[in-house]
């Protein structure tokens, strides 16, 4: 069951990260991003942490423990959510 937990919880927060990136590149808005600021980066890093994300859920097998899988989804993508919606890995820069 633990496995459960940490994969999902991995899981959900490395694609809730992934998908503002994503957004931000196939909108072609400039995002700070590890890769760098412009869109195609950010298209990358967000498609990267959707297939990682995916991956980690796949490999999570939730169907096993589901209740304890999705709460762990839920609390990551809520802690990574707010993570962007306030400062954000690189301060407040540009987001525009």
């Amino acid at each position: 069951m633990w496995q459960t937990i940490v994969l999902s919880f991995l899981g959900g927060l490395v694609a809730g990260n992934g998908l503002p990136h994503f957004v931000r590149g196939i909108t072609r808005r400039r995002y700070p991003s590890a890769l760098g600021n412009g869109p195609v980066p950010n298209l990358v890093a967000g498609w990267a942490g959707l297939v990682l994300g995916g991956a980690l859920l796949w490999w999570a097998h939730i169907d096993r423990h589901p209740g304890p899988a999705f709460a762990s989804i839920g609390v990551s993508v809520l802690l990574i959510g707010l993570f962007h919606a306030g400062p954000g890995a690189f301060g407040r820069g540009e987001t525009a």
